[in-house]
């Protein structure tokens, strides 16, 4: 897809009809993003929640889904209106369906496991829209960095999210999302970027972030969502078994208050099993006691 394309909105030039969602042809999707863009507010949000139930249901990816990730993005960039909501879509898409997956493996792996098979509605292999959803994101990481600079922490928050899929990793994301950090005071945010910087970190493997992670969590004076997203983060990306000292980060920081506070995390929502409400509690039953749940290896 060319810069031409995209930048003009040029739905015309996308072969949206070879492609199918949930719901049959992805010819729809050019007039629910019409829509999304210039509808007033109630059919705007109508149209979003029609179009992300479409391209997304239940979690799953489709081909439609990922061609519409351009444009996705350019909404957002120059519409405040749902730019939040956007983002995650844009986010949603280019990751695997989760199905309350918030393990030491799974909560920071945007892919599908390697030999895995998904086919979805189009015939084609889940897999293959995942990627092209990723690839689409990482052509357009720049938009993403500018806007984890938007004055909405939600914005900030949805934009991490996104720029984390990008695969392969684009060379600004990682110090964008570090420089972001740095001058970040929302805590929801706080944890977005920190949880971003742990999935490109897994992608491309640098043993620095590894340590820098480590040292967010293990610092004392460090705000307990810097310190508990940090850990979640480091247990992700390390084969080590659960510190003492992080149990005991996770006993004493992780209060209802806490617990309520990250709930908007979008990989913690990721990671809601459909009893507990709060991904967090999911997420560190499943880290520490990984035995429990053999089924995770699955996906």
């Amino acid at each position: 897809m060319t810069t031409e394309v995209k930048d003009g909105l040029r739905y015309d030039a996308v072969p949206w009809a070879r492609f199918h969602h949930c719901f049959g042809s992805g010819s729809d999707v050019p007039t629910l993003l019409e829509d999304i863009r210039l509808g007033d507010d109630e059919a705007s949000g109508r149209a979003l929640g029609t179009l992300w139930n479409r391209v997304c249901h239940q979690g799953g990816t489709s081909a439609p889904g990922a061609l519409a990730v351009p444009f996705l993005i350019r909404i957002a960039l120059a519409y405040s209106r749902h730019r939040a909501d956007l983002l995650l879509l844009v986010g949603a898409v280019a990751r695997r369906p989760h199905f309350g997956d918030g393990s030491r493996t799974g909560l920071l792996r945007a892919g599908d496991l390697a030999g895995s098979v998904r086919i979805e509605p189009s015939g084609h292999p889940g897999t293959w829209s995942v990627e092209a959803a990723r690839d689409a994101v990482a052509a357009d990481a720049e938009l993403l960095c500018f806007l984890l600079d938007d004055c909405e922490p939600a914005v900030r928050q949805a934009a991490a999210y996104a720029l984390a899929a990008a695969l392969p990793p684009p060379a600004n994301a990682a110090p964008s999302l570090h420089a972001r950090l740095a001058r970040e005071g929302d805590p929801v945010a706080r944890a977005c970027l920190i949880l971003a910087i742990g999935q490109l970190c897994r992608e491309d493997g640098d043993p620095a972030t590894v340590t820098q992670l480590h040292d967010w969590w293990h610092h004392t004076g460090a705000p307990m969502d810097v310190r508990v997203s940090a850990a979640l983060a480091w247990l992700c990306l390390v084969d080590d078994c659960v510190p003492a000292e992080i149990d005991v980060l996770f006993d004493t920081a992780v209060t209802d208050e806490l617990t309520a506070l990250l709930a908007p995390v979008p990989w913690l929502r990721d990671a809601q099993d459909g009893v507990r409400s709060n991904g967090l509690l999911v997420c560190l039953d499943q880290m520490r006691n990984p035995d429990d749940f053999p089924w995770l290896i699955a996906y």
